[in-house]
């Protein structure tokens, strides 16, 4: 999943600084909707990454059933605190 597609869908923009904070409420509230609703487990993921670089993202043992995808979750956050971390 393109996440400039992603950010294009539900945001209407690729730069989200661009946006007032009803804006990116209204995006996220989108999103939230669509990753309840989605069944694709990359397209889940993809939206629950967005949601996560907004702060905005379930935790992983809420968010997906599947351990595979709980753990490659738990993995993306380990991997962003780490880079974090090295910055």
């Amino acid at each position: 999943m393109d996440l400039d597609a992603l950010l294009q869908h539900y945001f209407g923009t690729t730069d989200l600084d661009s946006l007032d904070d009803e804006a990116i409420d209204r995006g996220v509230q989108w999103l939230r909707i669509a990753f309840g609703t989605e069944t694709e487990p990359g397209r889940r993921f993809a939206m629950w990454v967005v949601l996560h670089g907004l702060d905005e993202a379930p935790e992983p043992s809420a968010a997906f059933k599947d351990a595979q995808e709980r753990a490659a979750a738990e993995a993306y956050i380990r991997a962003m605190d780490e880079a974090e971390r090295s910055e």
